[in-house]
């Protein structure tokens, strides 16, 4: 073992980082090479390596690692449009994150989901609601997607000059969005213009501007190249391109996939060498989870000695891990890393908890306010809750989520926000998806009970998620269709009829087509999964003590006959980008309790060259009765393209707080690149034409007079320019 006391250069942390690591791998002999590049490494003592999982979990909170805060699950907080919010959460998370570390270590506890390398977030593009694992995600805009993951990483790798809080990895690069059960196997057509304008965006915003210290590659083939074996993605574009200076992860069990499924290769040693002379670092889950660490090496082990993989090739995937360890403080004395002195107190506590309650109330969305009926009274005489999702502690979590120590259901946060004179009705009503409608004779006798009805209906985890997560979904994780599930339309209806006026609450990570509801309930709100205080959270936008600014990350179809099939990965009708049909909701729609009017739009120049930036400012007046916040949109739309772009693209957004009659100056900055198209061939070019700007609230899809928009038009000038 070598002694910390001796003048051992890796040990030495005055000394530079590439020395260390270098240092480090040359005494490793190859079999300790071979531990390494696993998820689950093996400690080696003589080395004063300890056993280290590199899996551990943070998409909306410290997941499976027991007792976390759990806020709302990523879908949620995307639909905040509030960066500023994002900062705070994902703090929040990596301070838990580095508490629990610091406990298990001290309590010689090195197991999975107690290490400080965070497999997140998800930035995959959600394009096609039936996606299970579109909840991960931040929505369908590459735009929103790239702000939310840059802050998320930002802010989980904290802001020291020279240690990590935490390691961030974002997901699942690139192009996987389709169907869970061919995850495996199957192959992404994608076409050149699609893959930089669409797929590609997210993760270079968090590689470059982010400075991920990790990615993770994707199970799936995209154009015929192993996401996870693709020399053109992991070294032409991540290393060459893009900079990227740190560690490539696989999706758990995709190396697997190379040999028994995609059939790239025959064997399990081919298989690794591919992966690994491509640009791959780190294996999650080789082989058979049962067999021994010495026979799950013997992939590697065997691709060296058959000469497929080079000794040196591994020694360079040490290099970007060891790097991370380094990064994190793991080889220096615990005073020199201001994370290590974080307190085990840090974790779920009172702060965290109220930040989770903030989170869930700006992640709510106002879909629909007929005559105003929202607010409502605390004082009523008698509600009726109903629906199966009532009282359900799965819609608050989502998936990939913690253990809260408390947490509220929407009937329990209703209960706690009305009058000790209001009498509260319960009944479930009907399964969350199968066809029994054995409960509505009861939810019908407390509807007509009641003043007032919260029905509280859509879908769960348990319909939506992860292959082998969603135990009752359709295919594998994902939906089929996105109706409202078994019989739940149906009880809609037969409370409907009951006459008494009814408040739709919708649970869920994705779109729900909802056009009945739309046609005739007065007051919709979709409220995700919105983490252990969502119930409170609601209840407080229901009665009034928060004013709802939420705005949907995703279109809401009026039904799949909408949608292009589920395998294509062409964006042509597609998200509001490319989408030419009325959705049922709009992306970036969302109602508030006040109205906010838009003018004096003007431009720092009305016409200006294709590499000048551009001003932009307008003047936003709440005119409303009440406080409130307001989502202010940029977008742009290109009139004279030469061939196909964007309807309308989302350039800019921002969250602000305005008292009733209070007006602001706002302004944007919109930089030579947000003016610039991608074509054909996927080149992204700055070029002249006129391009129309508009600001306002629950864009796109909706008219001037309703909106209150300012539109403008400015015109680019000069010679079109290529950008790398």
């Amino acid at each position: 073992m070598v002694n910390k006391s001796q003048n051992v250069l890796y040990l030495d942390h005055t000394q530079p980082l590439e020395a260390r690591i270098g240092d480090l791998i040359s005494r490793m002999t190859l079999d300790e090479k071979i531990s390494q590049v696993i998820n689950d490494a093996e400690g080696i003592e003589r080395l004063n390596i300890p056993k280290y999982n590199w899996w551990s979990e943070a998409l909306h909170g410290v997941g499976f690692s027991g007792i976390a805060t759990v806020f709302p699950q990523a879908i949620g907080l995307a639909a905040s449009f509030n960066v500023n919010l994002m900062a705070e959460v994902a703090d929040a998370i990596s301070t838990e994150g580095r508490a629990k570390h610091h406990e298990a270590v001290r309590n010689n506890s090195r197991k999975i989901f107690q290490g400080l390398t965070f497999w997140s977030p998800n930035v995959n593009i959600f394009r096609d609601p039936r996606w299970g694992r579109g909840q991960e995600t931040y929505g369908e805009d590459p735009f929103l997607t790239s702000k939310m993951g840059i802050t998320f990483i930002q802010n989980l790798q904290g802001d020291d000059p020279r240690y990590l809080k935490l390691v961030a990895t974002p997901k699942h690069y690139i192009a996987y969005s389709g169907l869970e059960s061919e995850r495996h196997f199957f192959d992404a057509k994608v076409s050149n213009k699609d893959l930089w304008e669409t797929y590609m965006p997210a993760f270079e915003a968090c590689i470059i501007e982010g400075q991920a210290e990790a990615i993770m590659g994707a199970y799936n083939r995209v154009n015929g190249e192993l996401c996870c074996a693709s020399k053109f993605l992991l070294k032409e574009v991540l290393r060459d391109k893009w900079g990227f200076k740190g560690h490539v992860v696989s999706d758990c069990g995709a190396i697997n996939d190379i040999f028994k499924h995609h059939k790239v290769v025959e064997t399990p040693e081919e298989a690794a060498a591919l992966a690994f002379n491509s640009g791959l670092d780190l294996i999650c889950k080789i082989g058979v989870t049962r067999r021994t660490r010495k026979e799950r090496w013997k992939w590697l082990k065997d691709a060296v000695e058959k000469e497929l993989l080079k000794e040196f090739t591994l020694d360079e995937s040490l290099k970007n891990l060891f790097r991370a360890k380094f990064l994190l403080g793991m080889f220096d004395p615990p005073e020199l890393v201001k994370y290590t002195k974080i307190p085990y107190e840090k974790n779920d506590c009172k702060e965290h908890r109220q930040l989770a309650l903030e989170a869930a109330r700006e992640s709510i969305v106002l879909l629909k306010n007929q005559d105003g009926i929202l607010p409502l009274r605390k004082d009523v005489n008698t509600i009726a809750v109903i629906g199966p999702n009532a009282d359900n502690r799965d819609v608050l979590l989502g998936n990939y989520n913690g253990e809260p120590s408390e947490y509220t259901t929407i009937l329990e946060g209703i209960k706690n926000r009305t009058s000790p004179d209001t009498e509260i009705l319960f009944a479930k009503g009907c399964p969350l998806k199968e066809k029994s409608k054995e409960g509505f004779e009861e939810a019908k006798t407390i509807a007509q009970k009641s003043d007032i009805v919260f029905l509280v209906l859509g879908i769960s985890p348990r319909l939506e998620g992860e292959e082998g997560q969603a135990s009752q979904s359709d295919l594998g994780g994902d939906r089929l269709d996105i109706n409202l599930p078994g019989v739940q339309e149906d009880l809609l209806k037969e409370i409907f009829a009951i006459g008494k006026q009814i408040i739709l609450i919708l649970t869920g990570g994705s779109a729900i087509s909802v056009n009945f509801a739309q046609e005739n309930i007065p007051a919709i709100l979709f409220v995700w999964y919105p983490g252990e205080e969502g119930g409170n959270a609601v209840a407080d936008v229901i009665f009034g003590d928060y004013n709802p600014a939420g705005r949907l990350p995703v279109t809401f179809y009026k039904s799949i006959e909408q949608l292009p099939e589920f395998r294509n990965y062409s964006m042509e009708g597609r998200t509001y980008r490319y989408f030419k049909d009325i959705p049922l909701y709009s992306f970036g729609f969302g109602l508030s309790y006040t109205k906010f009017r838009y003018s004096n739009l003007s431009f720092s120049n009305e016409m200006l060259d294709v590499s000048e930036t551009l001003e932009v400012e307008a003047e936003i007046e709440n005119i409303g009765g009440s406080n409130g916040e307001e989502v202010i949109q940029l977008y742009i739309s290109r009139k004279d393209a030469r061939f196909r772009v964007p309807i309308r693209e989302l350039k800019g957004f921002k969250r602000i707080f305005l008292k009733k009659d209070q007006r602001k100056k706002i302004s944007f900055k919109l930089m030579p690149k947000d003016f610039s198209v991608v074509n054909l061939n996927g080149e992204r070019f700055l070029e002249p034409g006129m391009i129309t700007i508009s600001i306002g609230g629950c864009q796109p899809g909706y008219d001037l007079e309703k909106d209150g928009l300012v539109m403008k038009d400015v015109s680019i000038i000069g010679k079109a320019k290529h950008l790398e």
